[in-house]
């Protein structure tokens, strides 16, 4: 989609922005190396940074092994093997830990011990990609910018709240300039609730007044950037299907033999792109709903995940001063 607006004022920066790659390895390398693929001038990573799950690799003895992924149970006969499992798992966003039988008894009779090799995990997996990019980007010109989201806990984005490298910037909660143009980008990861209790949602009504202290203090919103981690309510972006938590796991609710669809998004970050009109409006949260709308003068994207398929989706959005000159969703 291309012309958002009447006029153009200044120089032309494009952004890429992805989101959701919980914890995907070829998903992360892919956005950090599509800057320089597609020719961009920032990089945006809108949240949902680590895996969802540990997979256990069981020592068996005797070189021998085994680990269960997706309900099929592979038997690994040396090192080698353990090592190409280990990087399947990871293209999946699954973090994985080589356990022996008692050990794993003994995680499997802890939530306490699993909750901490899965925190330990996903926060090495975090400080090697914030390393890899900045190897990456380094000398190229191009920034990256980064927030984590709903699924994130706090104590795992710490590596990326330490991190002081050139090249990679934790932008959660801040309002940073990503350009000499005067664009604004304001950035949270948090969301409105969901039905999986994730470590940083807020009721609505909470996540409004966040949102109002970012917000503060700008008078001029022609060049600035939303980018919320949660769509907006009943925008197109956020429609998703409705589950009956009755059972276990939980099964779709259809209607006549189709799936019952409902817009999951927040009604807070709507009535704060309806306020304020920012220019863009970034965001993501429902995989399942990529694409893009308006809302009044608001151009606003989701360029969907399929992290768990090793597919990069993304959105290309060209700015030229106040105007969204093009927005290209990519996958590759």
């Amino acid at each position: 989609m291309a012309l958002f607006g009447k006029k153009a004022k200044g120089k032309v920066t494009k952004l890429f922005f992805v989101t959701d790659v919980h914890g995907s390895e070829t998903t992360f390398r892919k956005f950090v190396n599509a800057g320089a693929f597609y020719g961009v001038d920032v990089l945006v990573l809108g949240g949902d940074i680590a895996g969802k799950m540990v997979v256990p690799i069981l020592d068996l003895g005797g070189g021998r092994y085994r680990a269960t992924i997706q309900s099929i149970t592979h038997e690994l006969a040396s090192h080698e093997e353990v090592a190409e499992f280990e990087k399947r798992a990871a293209k999946l966003g699954t973090y994985t830990i080589v356990v022996t039988p008692e050990e794993y008894q003994a995680m499997a009779a802890d939530p306490a011990k699993v909750d901490a090799a899965y925190r330990r995990l996903a926060t090495e997996r975090l400080e090697r990609w914030l390393a890899f990019a900045e190897e990456r980007l380094a000398g190229s010109g191009i920034r990256c910018y980064i927030t984590g989201g709903n699924d994130d806990a706090p104590d795992i984005l710490e590596p990326l709240v330490r991190h002081e490298g050139p090249m990679v910037v934790d932008c959660e909660g801040k309002r940073i300039e990503i350009d000499d143009d005067g664009h604004l980008m304001l950035s949270t990861g948090m969301s409105n609730p969901t039905p999986w209790d994730t470590p940083r949602e807020l009721p609505d009504e909470e996540l409004g007044r966040h949102l109002e202290e970012i917000v503060a203090g700008v008078t001029d919103f022609t060049r600035v950037i939303f980018n919320f981690h949660a769509p907006p309510k009943d925008s197109t972006l956020d429609t998703a299907a409705e589950l009956d938590w009755s059972t276990d796991p939980p099964k779709v609710v259809t209607s006549g033999g189709t799936p019952v669809m409902y817009g999951a998004g927040s009604a807070a970050v709507r009535a704060a792109i309806e306020k304020y009109q920012p220019l863009l409006s970034l965001h993501g949260h429902i995989h399942e709903s990529r694409g893009q709308t308006t809302i009044g003068r608001t151009v606003a994207v989701n360029p969907g995940s399929e992290y768990g398929e090793g597919l990069l989706r993304g959105a290309i959005v060209t700015l030229e001063g106040d105007v969204v000159r093009n927005v290209q969703l990519t996958s590759g």
